[in-house]
């Protein structure tokens, strides 16, 4: 039997604490290592995870507050547009409304040249309409009784440079008066050629848009009566005033078997265009002594 010395014994105990306690550290360190690699790797998970939901949430965010904003923005646009619109059509309206008064004040100032001119005493008036109901297709003024409009005074108008006859009054209340035009076929009204000097009787057709007639004019007066010559009133019948123009020759007839004639005439007033007109009032010595109860 063989007993071991306890010296012996006591090297090798001390030798196996060694290496226990040296694969006891190792170990720790290899754990330690790996431990803090797997929570580095973790945190670093985690952040990365916790950075695309932070990302995310801000990216929507940022959407809906874009969104938002240019639904502001775009409201503004739009009010702002309706605002430049309604401007812009309200000086389109003063433009226009400048250009009107611009018209409305030549043609004035072309009315008032012929008033300051005019031979006769006269009551300037505006045509304001027409009645219907009325026999002779009348023309309705904005004067009457109250301003001096009385039956039978002329009408006449400035137009194209030309003072020309417009018809008559028939009818006059307190502010407004009835006008009876030349295209009336109860118009009458005695007239003469201003080169030849022939006479006859002007007659309506019932419409602005046809030609007045001119008839019983001699028949010797178709080699002295050409077509655009002007025919004006001759002041026979006690109504108008002579030399008032009426219109111009735009057709000639003539029959062989009759012993006068008949012309057509272009109005010298534009009755669709009329807007300003004179009642005029003749004194007795300005008109000639009547040679035929033509004028009516």
């Amino acid at each position: 039997m063989r007993i071991n010395e306890p010296g012996k014994r006591n090297r090798r105990f001390t030798t196996d604490a060694y290496i226990f306690m040296a694969l006891a550290i190792v170990s720790f360190s290899v754990l330690l290592v790996s431990t803090r690699s797997f929570v580095i790797v973790f945190k670093d998970l985690g952040l990365s995870v916790f950075s695309g939901i932070r990302g995310g949430v801000h990216g929507v965010s940022s959407f809906f507050s874009r969104t938002v904003l240019s639904i502001r923005e775009l409201a503004a646009l739009r009010q702002e547009y309706a605002e430049l619109s309604d401007r812009m059509t309200r000086y389109e309206q003063l433009e226009r409304t400048a250009a009107e008064i611009r018209q409305e004040n030549r043609r004035l100032r072309e009315q008032l040249g012929f008033s300051e001119t005019f031979r006769y005493r006269h009551i300037p008036a505006e045509f304001i309409g027409r009645d219907p109901d009325n026999l002779f297709s009348a023309l309705v003024i904005n004067k009457g009784k109250y301003h001096g409009i009385k039956n039978n005074m002329p009408v006449v108008a400035f137009q194209g440079g030309l003072q020309a006859l417009v018809g008559k009054v028939i009818q006059t209340a307190q502010f407004e008066s009835l006008v009876m035009p030349l295209y009336d076929t109860s118009s009458y009204v005695s007239a003469r050629f201003s080169e030849s000097r022939y006479e006859g009787i002007v007659e309506g057709q019932g419409r602005p848009d046809l030609p007045l007639v001119m008839r019983f004019i001699q028949k010797l007066a178709r080699d002295e009566i050409g077509f655009g010559d002007l025919v004006g009133s001759s002041g026979l019948g006690g109504v108008f005033p002579p030399g008032i123009t009426i219109g111009r020759v735009s057709g000639i007839t003539y029959q062989e078997s009759e012993t006068s004639m008949e012309v057509e005439l272009t109005a010298a007033i534009d009755f669709y265009r009329l807007e300003y007109i004179f009642v005029i009032e003749v004194e007795e010595d300005s008109r000639e002594t009547p040679g035929r109860e033509a004028d009516g």
